[in-house]
């Protein structure tokens, strides 16, 4: 069992482009975590006594919930699971919580890494992506956890329709002027039924530009890299000895848990997912009824994951684990499909391994989902 993922369904106020499932309203909250308590005990024999690596509070805003409510969380799971002493402790939080004295709190308690999420130091996209934080905010939040954080990640967003390249690139020069230890940075996308996506149906804003998005990857992954950042998964920088090992785990397919309303979980066979309904997940589980769905992974999804997650790192596709996993056909099925790509220099060969290339990295997603296995038979 490498983790548990608890999420936190609740957030002062919606950014216009997100689609993950969160509240605005705090009105059931201590009901949901109590929920959430009572899923970590009815789950606790499936993690089979191995070692709980990392806890990750993600949501939502995990930084809205009080050290007591986060401390109690960690002491269940330090009962009733085997939470290894060196688990890394991550907790989502977004600038306008990180104050001075909320930074010392924190780092004097069990969390010992943080994932803040800045999108952006230009005001004018702040206000764009309707985040609750200011710039001014940002940099004073990065600046005193610097002085109390060894450990912690930001979060960036680029390809934002209107910005011009100079914006991105001023932006990622200021981050590095923090010497963060990771950096995680996604290109925008419009998912549907979000305020976004609304707001370009009525021509209230553009569409992300693709080549701008393009070029802002390229000089992201240029820069980082010259800066001493191992480009280890698309979408994420590491310093030395700072992946995140949450992340990690899931693209290294090992299993977790995951607790709380929209949460997923695989156990290396098959996932389950949580009903993304704060009241249905509370009711559910006071009654003792049926809370998630699950299915069971074939062959060829299996598969499939392993292209799409391997491609994704610098680990790359293993062909021996291929191979082993899933038959040489699998093998010859992949290598024959990857041969364009191969021979584009979208990708590489290295000893038994695929990777993508600097060029191919922007194009990931699809070059995965072309060496997919459609249909076995």
């Amino acid at each position: 069992m490498s983790g548990i993922y608890l999420h936190i369904p609740f957030c002062r106020q919606a950014c216009h482009y997100c689609d993950f499932h969160f509240s605005t309203s705090l009105k059931h909250k201590e009901a949901l975590l109590q929920a959430m308590r009572q899923e970590l005990f009815l789950r606790r024999e499936e993690a089979g006594g191995d070692p709980v690596e990392t806890v990750y509070f993600g949501g939502g805003t995990p930084s809205l919930l009080s050290e007591a409510e986060i401390e109690g969380f960690l002491e269940q799971i330090a009962r009733e699971y085997n939470l290894s002493p060196d688990a890394e402790i991550t907790l989502e939080a977004n600038p306008d919580d990180l104050v001075p004295e909320r930074i010392a709190t924190l780092a004097a308690g069990p969390v010992n890494r943080l994932s803040i999420g800045i999108q952006s130091f230009q005001e004018a996209e702040l206000r764009w992506m309707n985040r609750a934080h200011t710039a001014k905010e940002a940099l004073q939040c990065l600046e005193g956890v610097g002085r109390h954080f060894g450990n912690y990640s930001i979060d960036l967003i680029y390809g934002i329709p209107g910005s011009w390249p100079e914006t991105w690139q001023k932006t990622l020069q200021t981050a590095l002027g923090f010497n963060p230890p990771h950096i995680s940075a996604y290109a925008l996308t419009v998912e549907p039924a979000t305020a976004l996506q609304s707001q370009i149906d009525r021509g209230l804003s553009d569409l992300p530009d693709e080549d701008r998005t393009e070029a802002d990857f390229h000089y992201l992954a240029d820069t980082l890299g010259a800066a001493g950042y191992a480009h280890y998964e698309i979408s994420n920088f590491g310093k030395p000895g700072y992946y995140s090992r949450n992340n990690t785990a899931y693209w290294q397919g090992k299993p977790y848990l995951g607790i709380g309303p929209s949460a997923h979980s695989y156990d290396g066979q098959g996932r389950r997912w949580n009903i993304a309904h704060n009241l249905k997940y509370i009711r559910a589980l006071g009654a003792g009824e049926p809370y998630f769905e699950k299915e069971t992974l074939s062959l060829q999804d299996r598969y499939n994951e392993a292209i799409m997650t391997g491609l994704r790192t610098e680990w790359g596709v293993s062909l021996q684990k291929i191979r082993q996993e899933f038959g040489p056909r699998f093998e010859t099925y992949l290598l024959r499909l990857a041969g364009p790509y191969l021979e584009q220099q979208f990708l590489f060969r290295e000893g038994d391994a695929l990777y993508l290339s600097g060029k191919g990295k922007f194009l990931a997603d699809g070059i995965a989902s072309d060496l997919f296995m459609i249909n076995l038979k």
